[in-house]
C-alpha cells in the first residue's frame, strides 16, 4: 500500500476521532464551533444568570456573538500589531500553569526549606567582576592563584584582609557571620552552605563576582528579628568625627536608658539613618546575615524589649531598641516568596527552571538540535566574533540550514538571526557567550510555543478560556468601531435622534440648570458676579477657575429636585445649607432656570447615546444575519439539551 496514503488515511482517522469527542454543533461563514466551545460559554453563561437562560434562545444569542467576530476579522483587527502583540502575551500568560513542572520547583523549595533550618557561618574572598571578558579573565586567574595559595597552607583571615575586594568583610578576615537562605546568591548560598567546616570551596562564581570560601560552623536557624535603632555616622575615618559622633550617642543613651518611651521620638529627630528615622528608628525583621557586625549579632544576642549600650560598627555608633524575636516560618510562609524570587531571570535558578522545561518540553515534542551546524556556527564565532559577515552569511547563503526539529518541523538559521539580529561583538569569547545564551532561550522559546500549540489542540480548559479571550477582544474592537464611538461621535445624529424620539425623554421631577458657584467670601461672589455678567456662557467656567484659583469653584450643573441640598435652597425654596466645599462661605448660581423637560440632548446624553447605540446595535445584526451563512447541527444541539 501506498505509504503517503496510509499516512494520510492514520491523520484522517485521527481527525475523525476527535471530532466524535468534540463534534461541530455550528457552522458560521465557514468557521466550525466545537460542541465543547459551546457547552462552556453556555454554562459560563448561566452561572451569571439568575434563571438559566433557554438553551434556544442563548443559541441565537450566540450565532450573533460568532457572526460580529467574523465581522472583526474582515475588518482586520486580528492582523493589527497591536492585537496580535496582545493577543500573544495572554496565549503565554495563560499556559504558564501548564508549563510549570511543579515537580521540580517543589524539588527546589524542599531543598531550600531544608537549608533554611540552619545558619552557616560564612567566610569568603571575593574579586568583584569587571567590564569585559578580558578583565574577567585576569580576576579568575588572580583568584585561581589565591587559592592555590590557601590549598598550600596560606592564613585565610591574612589573605582576605590583604586581597578581598568586599569592603564589608575583608577588614574581618572575610568573616561575614551567620547566613541563611535567600540572602545571598543562589551559587554562593549552596558554597557556604555545602563546604565542610574548615575546608577551601573550588572558585564560585556569582553574578557579582568570583569567591572562595571557608567551610564554617553551622547552627539552627535564629528566626527573625524586629529591631528599631539610632545611628550617628563616623564613617569618614576622622578620629574627631568618631569622638563626636561617640559622645553624641552616649548623651543619647542616657535618656533612652531613664526613659525607653521616649526612643522613637529621639530616633525621628536626632538618628543619622533617615530612612528608619521616619518610622522611629524602626527597621523591617531581619534575619542572620542581612546586617553590618556587630549589630547583626547583638541584635539576635538581646532579650526582646531591651535597649543596647553604644556600640560601633563600620558606619557609625549605634544604639538598639531589640523589639521582638519571630519564629523560624514554615514551608508554606516561605513558599511565595521563594517563587517570585526563582521565577525572577535575575535568580541564578531561572536558568536550571528553564533548563529543566527545555529538556522536559524537547522530550515531548521529539526535539532534535543539528549539533553539525551548532558546531560550526560556534566554531565561526570563536575566530571571528560576532561580526557583519556572520550576519550576512546566516541570513542569507546558509540561512536555511536545519539549527534543530521540533515535533518533525525544521527550525533554520536564519530564524535566530531574525529574533536577535545585529548583536556585534568583537570579543570572541564574549560573542560566544552571548551566542550560546541567546540560542538557550530561543530553543527554549520554540519549545514553548510547540507546547501552546499542543495545549490548544488537546486541553479543552485551555482552549476554550484562549478562544473566549480572543473572540471577546475581537468583539470588543468591532462593536468600539460599529456601535460605540459612531454613534457616540455622531453629534448631529444625536441630536437629530433626541428631535425625533423627544416624547420618550420626559421627568418626574422638575430639574434645576445654570452653574453653581461656591466661593471663598461675600467680596469673591461679587467679583464673579461682575465677570459672570461679560462673559459668555461658553467661557466663564474656565474664566471664574483661572481667576479665582482656590478662592472659589464653579460647575456646570443639571439636578433634580432634592438632588443637590445647595440648588433645591436656591431654587425649589429648600432650607438653607452650608456650601459643600471646604473653606466657602457663599453659594449662588449663574444663569439659574428650572425646566420641567430636557430642553437638548446633552440634557440626557446617556440615555440618548444609549438608545442611538442600540439603533446601530439593530442595524448591524441584521447586516450580520445577511452577510454571514450560519448551519446549526440540530442533532448535536439536541445532545446538549440533554
Amino acid at each position: 500500500m501506498n505509504k503517503k496514503f496510509v499516512m494520510a488515511s492514520g491523520l484522517g482517522l485521527a481527525a475523525l476521532a476527535l471530532m466524535a469527542k468534540d463534534p461541530i454543533i455550528m457552522t458560521v461563514n465557514g468557521v466550525d464551533v466545537p460542541k465543547s466551545e459551546f457547552e462552556y460559554l453556555y454554562g459560563k453563561n448561566s452561572q451569571q444568570q439568575l434563571s438559566q437562560q433557554p438553551i434556544d434562545e442563548y443559541v441565537e444569542m450566540f450565532k450573533l456573538y460568532k457572526m460580529k467576530v467574523e465581522d472583526a476579522k474582515a475588518a482586520g483587527i486580528d492582523t493589527t500589531a497591536a492585537f496580535l502583540k496582545e493577543i500573544s502575551q495572554y496565549r503565554r500568560d495563560l499556559a504558564s500553569p501548564y508549563l510549570a513542572d511543579s515537580v521540580y520547583m517543589n524539588k527546589l523549595l524542599d531543598e531550600m526549606y531544608d537549608r533554611s533550618l540552619e545558619e552557616v557561618e560564612a567566610r569568603h574572598i571575593m574579586l568583584f567582576k569587571g567590564q569585559s571578558v578580558a578583565e574577567n579573565a585576569k580576576k579568575r586567574e588572580r583568584i585561581d592563584s589565591i587559592r592555590g595559595a590557601l590549598l598550600a597552607g596560606a592564613d585565610f583571615a591574612e589573605l582576605a584582609k590583604n586581597l578581598s575586594e568586599d569592603r564589608g568583610s575583608n577588614a574581618n578576615g572575610g568573616s561575614m557571620g551567620y547566613i541563611s537562605v535567600q540572602q545571598y546568591p543562589y551559587s554562593f548560598e549552596l558554597a557556604a552552605y555545602n563546604t565542610p567546616e574548615g575546608k577551601i570551596s573550588e572558585v564560585v562564581e556569582s553574578p557579582v563576582g568570583y569567591h572562595i570560601l571557608l567551610g564554617g560552623k553551622h547552627r539552627p536557624a535564629s528566626g527573625k528579628v524586629q529591631a528599631a535603632h539610632i545611628l550617628k555616622m563616623a564613617n569618614d575615618g576622622n578620629p574627631e568625627t568618631d569622638l563626636k559622633a561617640k559622645a553624641t550617642i552616649d548623651s543619647i543613651y542616657n535618656i533612652v536608658k531613664a526613659n525607653p518611651a521616649e526612643f522613637a521620638d529621639i530616633a525621628t529627630r536626632l538618628s543619622d539613618d533617615k530612612g528608619s528615622a521616619r518610622q522611629g528608628g524602626m527597621l523591617p525583621y531581619f534575619g542572620r546575615g542581612e546586617m553590618v557586625q556587630p549589630f547583626d549579632s547583638l541584635a539576635f544576642a538581646m532579650e526582646d524589649n531591651t535597649i543596647s549600650e553604644p556600640f560601633k560598627t563600620r558606619f557609625g555608633w549605634h544604639i538598639i531598641n531589640k523589639i521582638s524575636k519571630r519564629p523560624h516560618p514554615s514551608k508554606e510562609q516561605m513558599k511565595p516568596h521563594f517563587m517570585q524570587r526563582i521565577t525572577s531571570p535575575q535568580d541564578e535558578r531561572f536558568e536550571l527552571l528553564r533548563d529543566n522545561q527545555t529538556k522536559r518540553l524537547a522530550a515531548t515534542h521529539k526535539a532534535k538540535v543539528n549539533d553539525k551546524a551548532l558546531g560550526s556556527i560556534r566554531e565561526y564565532i570563536s575566530t571571528n566574533g560576532l561580526d557583519s559577515v556572520f550576519y550576512l552569511n546566516y541570513s542569507g547563503k546558509d540561512g536555511n540550514i536545519t539549527l534543530f526539529t521540533i515535533d518533525g518541523n525544521a527550525v533554520p538559521v536564519k530564524d535566530i538571526i531574525k529574533a536577535y539580529p545585529d548583536f556585534k561583538q568583537p570579543d570572541v569569547a564574549a560573542a560566544l557567550d552571548l551566542f550560546n545564551s541567546h540560542f538557550d532561550a530561543f530553543y527554549n522559546s520554540k519549545l514553548v510555543d510547540a507546547e501552546i500549540d499542543r495545549l490548544e489542540r488537546e486541553e479543552p480548559d485551555y482552549r476554550n478560556l484562549y478562544h473566549e479571550y480572543v473572540d471577546g477582544s475581537l468583539l470588543y474592537e468591532i462593536s468600539v468601531k460599529k456601535i460605540w464611538d459612531k454613534a457616540a461621535k455622531d453629534t448631529e445624529g444625536l441630536k437629530q435622534y433626541f428631535a425625533d424620539h423627544r416624547e420618550n425623554y420626559r421627568w418626574s421631577e422638575p430639574h434645576a440648570k445654570g452653574y453653581l458657584v461656591q466661593a471663598a467670601n461675600d467680596s469673591i461672589a461679587d467679583e464673579i458676579r461682575k465677570l459672570a455678567a461679560t462673559a459668555g456662557s461658553d467661557s466663564i467656567v474656565n474664566k471664574v477657575r483661572k481667576a479665582f484659583s482656590g478662592k472659589a469653584s464653579i460647575e456646570k450643573v443639571l439636578v433634580e429636585k432634592g438632588a443637590n441640598a445647595m440648588v433645591d435652597n436656591l431654587l425649589f425654596n429648600g432650607p438653607e445649607t452650608k456650601p459643600a466645599k471646604k473653606g466657602m462661605e457663599k453659594y449662588f448660581m449663574i444663569e439659574p432656570r428650572v425646566i420641567h423637560e430636557p430642553e437638548e440632548y446633552t440634557d440626557v446624553r446617556g440615555l440618548v447615546t444609549s438608545d442611538y447605540q442600540n439603533e446601530f446595535q439593530n442595524a448591524w445584526e441584521e447586516e450580520l444575519k445577511k452577510k454571514y451563512p450560519v448551519k446549526v447541527n440540530q442533532k448535536v444541539l439536541k445532545s446538549v439539551k440533554k
